[in-house]
């Protein structure tokens, strides 16, 4: 299967795959999003995430996939860096901010730094008409941001320190989305750097929600984490997994576009599951950042 990917690579089909494989990394990032912010401290919520899909894919690393060339092994390591800071920073911005304002920042800004980090590592350049569908997604999701932080009422008094720590997470949104894309193309088996990529990343943050745990004498019921554990790795194996193999196939910049209408999604779940208001204003919003995604696609 790694080599009908690498065949489609710069086909018409294949842009028409990167752009399914994309808008669903965007729903399915949007569904880990609130997993992270939901029930229970965000770290330890993501160290039962994180072990799932290190645990699911751990078999497949050793004894499926073809092992990594030499030549991975530093890319791993960057990319290990870059995603323990991104964790790091997401889950200090969702223990002071509301999830449907740090959401729209977090995805707002990466796909803006991302755009010129296509540009630098891979030559990548938007038409004039990408750029005005660039402009209208941002006023979308900077305007839904906007709108949720003069409306939202819970957690005031850490939202400005919870913005600035949603600004830095789309930068780290930006590196790894601009390394991951370096990686998977650096390896001759996109498989092997998904299923590695999943191992490598996965061991860190259940240590560190273990620690968390222990030092503030929380006891979450095990059964629920577990549950959250599952299905969040599961999540996100498909959603990560997904938005790679978008950049393997397409530009690395329209990916990254199209993955920010998980801020739709977003605001959906927000209002079904947190009980999060959605006003008509809103919901023009929501429709900027779509028509946007929709423009920067057209527009290639």
């Amino acid at each position: 299967m790694g080599d009908w990917i690498v065949s489609l690579s710069g086909t018409s089909a294949g842009e028409t795959l990167a752009l399914v494989l994309a808008l669903s990394a965007a729903l399915l990032h949007a569904i880990f999003g609130a997993l992270q912010k939901g029930r229970h401290d965000p770290i330890i919520s993501r160290g039962a995430m994180d072990s799932a899909y290190f645990l699911m894919m751990l078999p497949f690393a050793l004894w499926v996939v073809p092992w990594p060339e030499p030549h991975m092994w530093p890319i791993f390591a960057g990319v290990f860096i870059i995603h323990t800071g991104y964790k790091l920073l997401q889950a200090a911005a969702y223990m002071r901010g509301a999830y449907t304002v740090v959401y729209p920042v977090v995805r707002g800004t990466g796909p803006l730094f991302t755009v010129f980090g296509a540009y630098l590592l891979f030559g990548e350049t938007f038409t004039l008409t990408q750029w005005l569908g660039v402009a209208v997604l941002l006023a979308g999701i900077f305007g839904l941001a906007v709108y949720n932080l003069i409306h939202i009422t819970v957690e005031r008094d850490t939202l400005v320190p919870a913005l600035w720590l949603a600004v830095a997470t789309g930068l780290f949104v930006a590196l790894y989305t601009t390394f991951d894309a370096y990686g998977i193309r650096a390896s001759t088996h996109p498989f092997t750097f998904l299923v590695w990529f999943f191992v490598i990343d996965g061991w860190l943050m259940p240590i560190l929600a273990l620690r968390r745990a222990r030092k503030l004498g929380l006891r979450p019921a095990p059964g629920p984490l577990a549950l959250r554990g599952v299905f969040g790795g599961v999540v996100a194996i498909a959603s990560f997994g997904s938005v790679m193999l978008a950049t393997r196939l397409d530009k690395v910049g329209e990916a990254a576009i199209l993955r920010e209408t998980s801020t739709v999604f977003a605001a959906a779940i927000g209002y079904i599951f947190l009980k999060e208001t959605v006003g008509p204003r809103r919901l023009f919003l929501m429709a900027l950042i779509a028509a946007g995604a929709v423009i920067v696609e057209a527009g290639g």
